[in-house]
């Protein structure tokens, strides 16, 4: 299991973006949250196999239909637990 924490730039709120990527994440069977933040980024933190997760970078950096992404840089992350599920944060 790995984890891994995406900063994802562009028009991301207000879209769907949040939901999207949470139902991108329970297909694939990731584990963790997405939320916006203040500055207008959205941030996952997704845990799951080094497959998994490169898949849904992939589908992060497309995002949903209303979306505009200009980027979605990933950085490793170490848990201290591991998450239980996908939820979507506010």
């Amino acid at each position: 299991m790995k984890a891994t924490r995406f900063l994802v730039s562009g028009i991301v709120q207000g879209v769907g973006y949040r939901f999207f990527a949470a139902r991108a994440a329970r297909s694939l069977g990731i584990r963790g949250f997405v939320r916006n933040l203040p500055d207008g980024r959205v941030e996952v933190v997704a845990a799951g196999s080094e497959d998994a997760l490169r898949e849904f970078q992939g589908v992060l950096r497309r995002g949903p239909a209303g979306a505009q992404v200009d980027g979605a840089i990933a950085s490793e992350l170490t848990l201290d637990q591991d998450p239980d599920g996908f939820e979507i944060r506010h």
